[in-house]
C-alpha cells in the first residue's frame, strides 16, 4: 500500500512539475483584451497559422516589473524579418514598441527592457515576405509602468539623451564578422502614472518616441516606442560589420528633443 501511494505522490509530483514547466513554455495564454486589442494594432490584416520565424524569451516570473527582458531570435534563417510588434495586453498603452529592421540585423538576435504593469501576455508579431506571424510569452509581473523612477526627476533630466555602446567583439560568420552589441540611452522615459516621491504628484509622460541606428550609411533598425519601453532604454543586438568605423544613433522624445551621437565600435566605446 505504501509503495502505491508512494508511486501515486511520485507520478503527482511528475505531472505537477510538467504542468509547471508547460506553464513556463506557454507561449501565451487566453487573453479577452487582446480580442479588444487585434483590430487597432492588425487592423484587417491577418496571421499565418504556421510557426513564425521568431522565438520570445522573457521570464515567467519577472525579478523587476519596470525592466524586464524580451529577447527576439530567429529561428528560420531563410526568413527575411522586415518588423516586429511588441505588445503587452494589460499595459495601458499596450504597443510597446515598433521596430524594423534592415539586412545587416540576420538572423535577428535582439534584446530589449519593457515594463509589464500586470500579469500579461507579452506577444511579438513579425513581418516577413510571406506574411504575419504572432508569438510570445506569458509574463508575471506588476506595477512596472508605476514603479518610481531610478533618480529624483532633476538627476534623470540632468544626464538625458547621453549615449553608450559597448561592443562584444566578433563572432565568425559565413562571409561577414559579426558584433554584439548594446547602445544604452539616458531618458527617464516617464510613463504618466509615476508619482514624484516629494509632492505626490505625477509626472508627465515624458519619454522617447523614436530611435534610429545605422552603421555609416545602413540602417541597423528603427524604434517607434511609448511608454511601456522601460527608463533608460537598452538594446542589445548582433549585426553583420559593414565595414564603416562607428554606429550612429538618433533619437527623439515626446517633448521634441533630439539625440545623436556617433558611437565608435571599439570594444571600449
Amino acid at each position: 500500500m505504501r509503495h502505491a501511494i508512494a508511486s501515486v505522490l511520485a507520478l503527482g509530483l511528475a505531472a505537477s512539475a510538467g504542468w509547471a514547466e508547460e506553464a513556463v513554455k506557454n507561449p501565451l495564454t487566453e487573453s479577452p483584451t487582446w480580442q479588444d486589442l487585434r483590430y487597432d494594432v492588425l487592423g484587417e490584416a491577418t496571421l499565418e497559422e504556421a510557426e513564425g520565424p521568431l522565438s520570445v524569451k522573457a521570464p515567467y516570473r519577472a525579478h523587476d516589473a519596470a525592466t524586464v527582458p524580451v529577447q527576439l531570435t530567429q529561428t528560420d534563417p531563410e526568413a527575411q524579418i522586415r518588423s516586429a510588434t511588441v505588445v503587452i495586453d494589460e499595459n495601458p498603452a499596450p504597443v510597446a514598441g515598433e521596430f524594423t529592421f534592415g539586412p545587416g540585423m540576420g538572423p535577428l538576435d535582439f534584446e530589449m527592457r519593457v515594463r509589464v504593469n500586470q500579469y500579461s501576455n507579452v506577444r511579438v508579431i513579425t513581418e516577413t515576405e510571406d506574411g504575419l506571424y504572432m508569438t510570445g510569452r506569458f509574463v508575471k509581473a506588476s506595477g512596472g509602468c508605476s514603479a518610481p523612477a531610478s533618480k529624483d526627476p532633476e538627476q534623470a533630466l540632468a544626464g538625458m539623451g547621453q549615449m553608450k555602446l559597448r561592443s562584444f567583439g566578433e563572432t565568425a560568420a559565413v562571409s561577414t564578422p559579426r558584433r554584439e552589441a548594446q547602445i544604452m540611452i539616458r531618458h527617464p522615459n516617464y510613463s504618466g502614472l509615476q508619482r514624484d516621491q516629494i509632492t505626490q504628484l505625477f509626472i508627465p509622460a515624458h519619454f522617447i518616441d523614436t530611435i534610429e541606428v545605422r552603421q555609416g550609411d545602413e540602417m541597423l533598425f528603427t524604434m517607434t516606442g511609448g511608454i511601456s519601453i522601460s527608463e533608460n532604454p537598452s538594446f542589445r543586438f548582433f549585426y553583420n560589420d559593414n565595414g564603416s568605423t562607428d554606429l550612429t544613433v538618433k533619437a527623439t522624445d515626446t517633448e521634441g528633443n533630439v539625440f545623436e551621437s556617433t558611437l565608435p565600435k571599439s570594444l571600449d566605446g
